[in-house]
């Protein structure tokens, strides 16, 4: 194998180096699925339109911010790292074959456009299996292909509603919590996965096959036991804010400065033990109120008071770092701003800066996996919208000069 590092960027022959993506994807739960695979080395082909392009280079739905160009989102970047864009109007029959064209030429396609267009445009997966039968297809959609609910319009907040995430999310006096981007990449992650798999299945029988992925259901297997507590005891789970069914302590507690928290969770009694000599109050050991966990439980309300009593006059670190030696799991509620500063997560290099043209250095989360001999790596910044049109359609569908020239006055290349 062979590695170059250059600046914060790397040249690498990745796991996936070799396979080639064309996307059809805008927002998020898309873009962030193919992402993935191109830190793991695949080759990733955004099909794009000037016409309606990704909303995500137009506006962050996250902090509200509004872009000039559509070559200036932060937001963008991010989420189509390593990737190249070409440009094509899909409402020309001459575009939709141009597509298939790079249909032909790659080994898996995505789209997560509402159920029915993608087909209605003639790239459905039929379409694509016809001119590359053994072609891996994924679709991602709210509430998946099939079903009553198939057309039904969905963000991550409704992904998340969907599958019964905010019901169980909150306070007890309070409604229902909101999500929202983290749910997309959840999906998108999902997607990732089945892919890989069906990449496997590819290597091992030669054929290709479609994917219905529904994020409503890919959210859902994030919340088995709230299931399974209803198939087995018919019971419903209601918001209890940060505590657990079982184990007390299990909250965030006040800590010395505006806003400073720290999450303390304890699963045995040995772990008890631990805390309460911690703390300075060994007589909470033999305390009835709180002789074993059920009793904890009983009486968490006044646990967390003393809890809090005790957290409320120091640093949230420095509880972490005595707690942490004395065998009981306790860290920070960590901001954004403490995430980005973290001293374990620079010396990981979670978060790096990549030159793009228009942004100049941008900040971007780097690949969440180390390999040893395959590196996870970020070679490019986001494409500028249509970048790559004449490099791909050239290199790899053997267009001319003049005949790109003509596609675009006629609004085909747009």
């Amino acid at each position: 194998m062979t590695t170059r590092q250059k600046g914060e960027l790397m040249d690498n022959i990745g796991p996936l180096e070799g396979i080639r993506v064309v996307e059809f994807t805008s927002a998020w739960a898309g873009p962030y699925a193919t992402c993935l695979l191109g830190f793991l080395g695949a080759e990733v082909i955004k099909v794009e339109s000037r016409q309606r392009p990704d909303h995500s280079r137009i506006i962050s739905f996250t902090t509200g911010k509004a872009f000039q160009t559509l070559d200036e989102s932060e937001v963008f970047n991010n989420l189509n790292l390593n990737k190249r864009s070409v440009c094509l109007n899909l409402k020309m029959p001459e575009a939709v074959e141009i597509a298939k064209k790079l249909i032909q030429v790659s080994d898996v396609v995505m789209e997560n456009m509402r159920p029915g267009v993608v087909p209605r445009l003639g790239l459905g997966y039929e379409d694509a299996r016809a001119i590359k039968p053994d072609i891996i297809y994924i679709s991602s959609s709210a509430c998946g292909q099939t079903g009553p609910d198939r057309e039904y319009i969905g963000y991550a907040p409704t992904f998340a509603a969907l599958a019964g995430l905010p019901h169980v999310t909150g306070y007890p006096d309070w409604p229902p919590s909101n999500f929202l981007g983290s749910i997309d990449l959840r999906s998108a992650c999902t997607s990732a996965f089945a892919i890989l798999a069906a990449l496997y299945y590819h290597q091992q029988t030669g054929e290709g096959q479609y994917i219905d992925l529904a994020s409503q259901e890919a959210i859902a297997t994030y919340a088995g036991d709230i299931f399974l507590d209803y198939v087995m005891n018919q019971r419903v789970p209601m918001r209890q804010g940060n505590r657990n069914d079982v184990m007390a302590p299990h909250n965030c507690y006040r800590c010395r400065g505006e806003d400073k928290w720290i999450s303390i969770a304890v699963a045995t009694q040995p772990e008890w033990e631990n805390l309460c000599r911690t703390m300075g109050r060994s007589d909470l050991i033999d305390d009835p109120r709180f002789a074993g966990n059920a009793r904890r439980k009983a009486n968490e309300a006044e646990l967390d008071t003393i809890m809090s009593a005790w957290t409320g006059d120091k640093d949230p670190y420095d509880v972490m770092a005595l707690l942490q030696h004395a065998g009981v799991a306790a860290t920070p509620s960590m901001s954004s701003e403490a995430l980005f500063n973290d001293p374990h997560l620079k010396e990981r290099k979670v978060f790096r800066q990549v030159d793009h043209p228009v942004i100049g250095k941008n900040w971007v989360i780097a690949p969440p996996w180390q390999f040893s001999e395959t590196p996870a790596a970020i070679r490019s910044c986001g494409p500028r919208i249509g970048e790559h049109t004449e490099e791909i359609f050239k290199d790899y569908l053997g267009m001319s000069s003049d005949e790109i020239a003509r596609l675009k006055n006629g609004n085909v290349i747009y």
